[in-house]
């Protein structure tokens, strides 16, 4: 189980700069976000597929200071049903297509939500169906617009090379939870399994081991990134909160560095509950913990992992 980063909160230093920094840090692999939501501050797409040369000086970069790439992430919303939605998807396939020819096996990214009709622009994210027309809501989601994206996703992706597509169980997208991966994985095949990311299930109210020993060997990937909840905020609110992530506050809930929500002792329970499902892959710290200094959280978060992965 090698020690990874998404690069993208390192995002203000250089690339090569970056990768001194990460090497320093003792870490073995990097996740590197192709666009989207990412603003790619490590990655050129339109370059490195453009050019055999780029690709090679890129690869050459990174493995010549003992690292290598854990995965491409591309995570938008493709299912969007405006032209930013079709332009995420335009960067799915020209991730798909960088892996292929990087040699990547993993890309990381979101199911996607769509609108909540045909005629509507807005992605609705159904969390309380309560009336008939939620539920042909859901129904339209996933039939109509869920499964014929992902049925064609996945044939692009493996004839480009591709072994393993991990979506990260995030609020806002139709796969969101262990139950929700495999209602896609059983209509489109095994290419799809989880990026596990625990700290989403705490803000949703769900136990990360419980869901790693759920998936088993559906893990294809996992984010160590951790969420505290806001004592005496969550009790009066509960943890749907809507204020943006700046207001931490006031939230009922931040993303934070490792070991700032659950103690170590949990992360070594975490950590060994992954490998006993045969998860030998990388565990990729994602740091957007905005009460403290990237560099700072990252650190922080670095130290934390290495002392509790299962290993030397």
């Amino acid at each position: 189980m090698k020690a990874g980063l998404v690069t993208d909160i390192l995002g203000y230093m250089p690339f090569e700069e970056m990768l001194d920094t990460c090497s320093e840090l003792g870490l073995e692999a990097l996740e590197l976000g192709c666009g989207n939501w990412s603003k790619a501050p490590h990655v050129d797409l339109d370059g490195l597929l453009e050019s055999a040369e780029k690709r090679a000086r890129f690869l050459d970069a990174i493995q010549s200071r003992g690292l290598e790439i854990a995965a491409l992430n591309c995570s938008g919303n493709q299912l969007e049903p405006t032209e930013e939605g079709k332009a995420h998807a335009e960067v799915v396939d020209k991730t798909f297509e960088l892996a292929g020819l990087l040699g990547v096996e993993t890309v990381v990214m979101m199911s996607g939500c769509p609108s909540g009709g045909r005629n509507d622009k807005i992605p609705n994210w159904i969390t309380h169906p309560i009336i008939p027309l939620h539920f042909e809501t859901l129904e339209y989601q996933w039939n109509e617009v869920a499964f014929p994206y992902w049925e064609k996703a996945v044939k692009v992706a493996k004839d480009l090379g591709v072994k393993k597509i991990a979506i990260e169980n995030l609020g806002y997208n139709l796969v969101h939870n262990p139950e929700t991966l495999f209602k896609l994985r059983n209509e489109v095949g095994d290419m799809v399994g989880m990026n596990l990311d625990p700290s989403h299930l705490f803000w949703m109210g769900g136990d990360p081991i419980a869901a790693a020993r759920t998936l088993g060997d559906a893990i294809y990937h996992v984010h160590a990134k951790d969420v505290r909840i806001e004592r005496g905020i969550n009790d009066a609110h509960g943890l749907l909160d809507i204020k943006p992530m700046e207001s931490f506050s006031t939230r009922s809930w931040n993303y934070v560095a490792l070991g700032y929500g659950h103690d170590i002792g949990y992360w070594k329970e975490f950590f060994t509950v992954v490998k006993m499902t045969g998860y030998e892959g990388p565990i990729v710290i994602e740091m957007e913990d905005l009460t403290m200094e990237p560099f700072t959280g990252v650190k922080k978060s670095v130290d934390l992992l290495r002392e509790s992965l299962p290993r030397l």
